[in-house]
């Protein structure tokens, strides 16, 4: 096991009737509150006057940014840093799922250093301070609610990236489970996969010692696939809604890392090329990768996929298990192949050409150009 820091500052407000407590939190930190959010179900669903009457409770003044995209873009972050700087905010307040919240962490250290977001992605500018920022979870999926980290994509430069900094992390999260029940099938499916994903993400990463980590990622994994279906047959659920919402956030809350130096990620980044190209939802682009990158993986890999078969099924064969995983992601009606989500014509050669460009899966477990041309084949 790898030596390790735990550390993790957002409090996490879980569970009926949190919100009541927002106004009286977002008071702590001023008056002066930039709303981030999402398009039209914020303000459909109810949500939207909840929020504004617990920003009004407190005397505090609200601006709004709306309109981030499933997959954020930096633009967007760059309009509403301008506008927080204009109006010389004291607090952003993001309501929504891991876009929202994503786009609104870039914000709160853009809005400082008065320069272009993606220069942070460049690492070409440095964070100074961030706003601080209180998010309202409505989708359970990134765990991006409790830590430090923000993906975001910029066509221009045909590049979807992560960005990481201690400064991310929301100072205050409020999760109630009431608020995903009217999320539709497809998307709490996504969100399932989702968490799957980070935990495999991490048990595949560097330090194989970490034995106990590997328990926890196991148990969310069970957590997902007992849990999943049955919320997907039952989407009014709130004991269910909220087994799914904890183990999203535990997922990638760094509790699954301790005792390693490094995630694996090279999934992560495979599924923003898709998104970035085909405008995949996130989820659904982990699910086409995963099945694909672990049986290119089957011989180098062998030994943990065999762990973790033995762990989940009961069997140390590494088909099966790579088999029964995509079977749990087909159970949850996630596509498994690209031609099953995209409907117009699938070109391999810009798949590829973007992901040498991104340097896509260039994390613990290396891919070659030619590892790229297999696994692009595995997903079509």
């Amino acid at each position: 096991m790898e030596n390790f820091i735990a550390f993790n500052p957002t409090s996490l407000h879980f569970g009926k009737g949190v919100l009541n407590q927002l106004g009286i939190t977002i008071n702590k930190y001023g008056k002066k509150v930039l709303l981030v959010y999402g398009k039209s179900s914020v303000k459909s669903n109810g949500l939207y006057e909840v929020i504004k009457q617990q920003i009004e409770s407190v005397g505090a003044e609200v601006f709004e940014y709306s309109g981030i995209q499933s997959n954020p873009l930096v633009q967007d972050v760059d309009s509403a840093a301008a506008l927080g700087r204009e109006k010389a905010i004291d607090v952003i307040l993001a309501v929504g799922g891991g876009s929202v919240i994503d786009s609104a962490k870039i914000i709160s250290i853009a809005i400082p250093v008065d320069a272009p977001a993606w220069g942070f992605f460049e690492r070409r500018i440095m964070p100074r301070s961030a706003v601080p920022l209180i998010a309202v979870l409505t989708l359970a999926a990134t765990g991006t609610e409790m830590n430090q980290f923000a993906v975001l994509s910029n066509h221009e430069a045909e590049i979807k990236s992560g960005y990481g900094n201690p400064l991310l992390y929301p100072r205050h999260s409020f999760l109630d489970p009431q608020l995903t029940t009217t999320v539709p099938s497809n998307y709490t499916a996504y969100g399932i996969a989702d968490l799957v994903a980070h935990c495999l993400e991490a048990y595949f990463g560097k330090g194989e010692e970490a034995t106990l980590s590997d328990r926890f990622v196991f148990s969310m994994i069970k957590e997902a696939m007992e849990y999943g279906p049955a919320l997907l047959n039952d989407l009014s659920s709130y004991k269910l809604r909220a087994k799914i919402m904890y183990a999203a956030t535990m997922a990638l809350n760094g509790l699954t890392m301790y005792g390693r130096t490094a995630g694996e990620w090279g999934v992560h980044s495979i599924g923003h090329i898709l998104s970035l190209l085909y405008d995949v939802p996130h989820g659904a682009s982990l699910t086409i990768v995963y099945p694909a990158w672990l049986r290119l993986q089957k011989e180098n890999l062998a030994h943990r996929i065999k762990f973790l078969g033995l762990n989940l099924f009961g069997t140390e064969d590494v088909e099966e298990t790579t088999d029964r995983i995509e079977a749990f992601f087909r159970e949850l009606g996630c596509p498994v192949r690209l031609n099953e989500i995209v409907s117009e014509k699938i070109n391999p050669d810009d798949i590829f050409r973007v992901m040498v460009h991104n340097r896509a899966a260039t994390y613990v477990h290396k891919l070659t150009q030619d590892d790229y041309k297999k696994i692009i084949e595995l997903m079509v």
